[in-house]
């Protein structure tokens, strides 16, 4: 599982909450003057996520509003920016002259050895909490130069289409869920997210030029994997249409794949199968016939899923299912004699 700190004022006396939160503030590597409306009970909380290369925080308040101010950037040693996503509440930013109000769905960029102003207020008042999602990314951590980074500055990016949308399922996905996760994939986990952040700024700045190549094309691998799994149970899914829903030729779309060592089509089926078998071997599914589990995830001719199910696991989906259901028994059994519960 991910490695997971939590932060949560709740744990101490209602007047002694906010206080709690500013020494915590303060100790961090980006201090900032903060006030609340909610200060007689601040019930906050942040989980902090390290994926290698990035760091995540899901933040939950009731509302605040802070700036980090020139004498405090002077002060202290800042080497990151800061990408927000408002999930609930709405929030504002200020850096280098720009003003932006953020709403839930959207990201704002700033520069946290810069001074800034940014709140976060939750609705009706602060009862239903304002939350957030930040990425602490490191100046080096971009393969795209501070300077050309600075239009973004306390702007407004969607996280509801395109590349920002997927940044937002993939954000809110690994905060939500840390503990889906193995700890051993952390660096990969935040290499994926930095490909998919640098993207998303390079479009905003309208220079996705400036970023490497080989990062456009893992954020587009990225793209198209998420497409084909939220497609999978489709039958018409094909190279072309993948292609056409990303905006590239079809021999572009193989191109990314040969250097992934498959095919779009090889790994188009090999994710069926896989979930066909998860289904077949799930005894809550027992009495779902073979054919409606090949169909669900988009194998409607019953020959040919036959086929190619036993070309991957050597034997047929229904002798399968009848190996899987088996073991399962057996093992049961084997729990019930070596556990048999209380006697009387």
């Amino acid at each position: 599982m991910l490695h997971r700190d939590v932060i949560d004022t709740e744990l101490v006396p209602p007047r002694e909450r906010f206080g709690m939160w500013l020494d915590l503030v303060a100790r961090t590597a980006s201090p900032l003057r903060m006030r609340t409306a909610h200060a007689d009970d601040f019930r906050a909380q942040a989980e902090l996520i390290g994926l290698g290369p990035i760091q995540l925080v899901r933040y939950r308040y009731p509302s605040l509003d802070a700036v980090r101010t020139a004498k405090l950037a002077r002060q202290t040693e800042v080497d990151y920016f800061l990408l927000a996503l408002t999930t609930t509440g709405t929030g504002a930013s200020g850096q280098a002259g720009q003003q932006s109000v953020i709403r839930a769905g959207e990201f704002t960029f700033y520069d946290g050895a810069r001074p800034h102003e940014v709140s976060h207020h939750g609705e009706d008042h602060g009862r239903e909490h304002a939350r957030s999602i930040v990425a602490l990314i490191p100046y080096g951590a971009l393969p795209l130069p501070p300077e050309r980074l600075a239009p973004l500055l306390a702007g407004r990016m969607s996280g509801t289409e395109g590349v920002g949308a997927l940044l937002a399922q993939y954000l809110t996905q690994l905060t939500a869920h840390p503990e889906q996760y193995h700890a051993a994939d952390a660096d990969r986990l935040g290499t994926v997210g930095l490909d998919l952040i640098s993207t998303m700024l390079g479009r905003h700045l309208v220079a996705e030029d400036a970023v490497p190549r080989e990062v456009r094309r893992r954020a587009l691998l990225t793209q198209i994997h998420g497409f084909v799994q939220r497609h999978l149970g489709d039958p018409a899914l094909s190279p072309q249409s993948v292609a056409d829903a990303h905006h590239v030729s079809v021999r572009t779309l193989h191109r990314l794949f040969e250097l992934e060592e498959t095919t779009v089509a090889a790994y188009v089926r090999d994710l069926r199968l896989e979930r066909c078998r998860r289904d077949l071997a799930d005894p809550a599914l027992a009495q779902r016939p073979v054919q409606a589990v090949a169909a669900r995830w988009g194998f409607p001719d019953k020959a040919h899923f036959s086929r190619v199910f036993r070309a991957a696991y050597g034997v047929t989906p229904q002798a399968y299912r009848t190996a899987q259901h088996e073991r399962a028994r057996i093992v049961n059994s084997t729990a019930s004699v070596v556990n048999p519960g209380p006697t009387y």
